[in-house]
């Protein structure tokens, strides 16, 4: 039986990412962000305006999106309830966040250089995709309720990373989702993915079909050593 609800968030679930940007003084910054999704080399990402993430982005128009696997969990959690921005934002500190200026070191992880931006990538992860921003804009723009409305941030990927212990057999374009076990998020818990449930009639489809331009575009993206 169904019966009306007001669950304070909505979060039935979604991959956890690692975005690193690069601050005003060079420095790298990095946040995990469950407020994600792709379509083709396009990503769309979600987060508050006040973030350090945010300004950065904003400011230096590229990132990198880097997706963690379920075995990375203890190194994204050190993350949490933490951010670059100092002084910490009042919405932010009422929550527990504190200030970390070096947030690779807090965690664990290793920065590696990008050939499409500045903004370092996450060497430990498997999936790593540098990006441009290609246009923004605010969760309920112009409700004057809403003036901390999460930013929206539509990202091109200009390059994509991927760890070969994840490709299918024998190719250097294709994932394997049953080597693939991405760090998941539902109601603010950790989880990864189990096996796949049921065959599915869209895997008929051959992925080329879905390929978008941006992938010729992503290959004449010149390299920051250009």
């Amino acid at each position: 039986m169904h019966q009306p609800s007001e669950p304070a968030i909505l979060y039935f679930g979604t991959p956890v990412i690692l975005v690193s940007t690069r601050n005003r003084d060079g420095d790298a910054n990095i946040a995990p962000i469950s407020s994600v999704f792709w379509l083709g080399w396009r990503c769309v990402i979600a987060m508050s305006p006040t973030s350090k993430t945010s300004e950065n982005l904003l400011r230096e128009r590229e990132c990198v999106v880097n997706i963690p696997c379920a075995d990375m969990v203890d190194a994204v959690d050190r993350l949490a309830l933490t951010t670059g921005s100092d002084p910490v934002p009042e919405n932010k500190a009422r929550r527990g966040y504190v200030h970390h200026a070096d947030k690779f070191a807090l965690a664990g992880l290793t920065p590696a250089a990008s050939e499409t931006v500045l903004a370092p990538r996450v060497r430990e992860c498997q999936v790593q995709l540098e990006c441009k921003l290609v246009s923004t804009r605010r969760l309920g723009e112009g409700e004057p309720d809403m003036a901390l409305g999460a930013c929206v941030f539509e990202l091109r990927v200009t390059r994509v990373w991927i760890d070969t212990a994840i490709l299918a057999d024998g190719q250097t374009n294709r994932v394997d989702p049953d080597k693939w076990r991405p760090l998941m998020m539902s109601f603010q818990k950790f989880y990864g993915l189990g096996p796949q449930a049921a065959p599915s009639r869209l895997a008929s489809i051959p992925e080329h079909m879905y390929r978008g331009p941006d992938i010729d575009r992503a290959r004449r993206e010149p390299t920051r050593a250009d």
